[in-house]
């Protein structure tokens, strides 16, 4: 038996995991979000960690600017592949919005609907390797109401689903509390399930991968040399 290659099958298929984007045939898309743009080095950070190609009005290369009516990051279908120190760099082009709770403390994102979508879930990709200061969020608040959620384990990545939720409305805030840690909080995607949705199996979550990776390698690949 090689115990090598079952290792690297195991390793492999969570990555699948980690990386796949939760979707149902009822997902809801959203036509756009504001929020406050990611902070960086002139925060304190190692990196640049914005909303770089922010499709709307706003400076997307200013910590904490105010970013409104367009999508970026959070809704590309661009789930980060590794933690914030591997993927992020100086220009902004990273997977990742990072916001730093001493400069941008419970950072909202209000999101946007087309007509009033009835909404069961939220699902938020999110790091908590522990370094940096890089932590999941202590609270999460769905229009106001904290939510209950399970975070990644220490030192990984992963998605937090938050589940059991019945919004209806045009507009809906998501708002990540650090809580006591006043660390940084790094997002690289946010998907939404209707009220009748569910999460695929696993062994869809590993199908799809392969193609949401070799979309966003693209995406990403014709992103940075449009900013080389």
């Amino acid at each position: 038996m090689n115990f090598a290659k079952i290792t690297l099958a195991l390793t492999g298929a969570a990555m699948a995991l980690a990386l796949a984007v939760p979707a149902s045939a009822s997902a809801v898309l959203s036509t756009g979000y504001d929020m406050p743009n990611g902070d960086g080095t002139a925060s304190g950070g190692s990196y640049n960690y914005w909303d770089r190609f922010y499709t709307g009005a706003g400076a997307t290369t200013t910590d904490g600017a105010a970013l409104s009516g367009g999508k970026g990051d959070l809704t590309d279908g661009v789930v980060a592949p590794t933690f914030w120190y591997l993927t992020e760099n100086g220009a902004g082009t990273g997977p990742y919005v990072g916001w730093y709770d001493p400069v941008t403390p419970k950072p909202v994102v209000t999101f946007h609907f087309a007509g009033s979508p009835a909404i069961g879930g939220i699902n938020i990709h999110i790091d908590n390797s522990h370094v940096g200061g890089v932590y999941a969020p202590g609270a999460i608040l769905v229009d106001g109401i904290s939510r209950s959620f399970t975070g990644p384990a220490a030192g990984s990545i992963g998605w937090v689903g938050i589940t059991g939720l019945s919004l209806t409305g045009a507009n809906h805030t998501i708002e990540f509390d650090q809580g006591p840690l006043h660390g940084w909080t790094f997002v690289s995607e946010i998907t939404f399930d209707g009220k009748s949705g569910g999460v695929p199996e696993p062994a869809t979550w590993a199908m799809m991968v392969a193609g949401f990776g070799l979309v966003g390698a693209t995406l990403r690949r014709r992103r940075r040399a449009a900013f080389a």
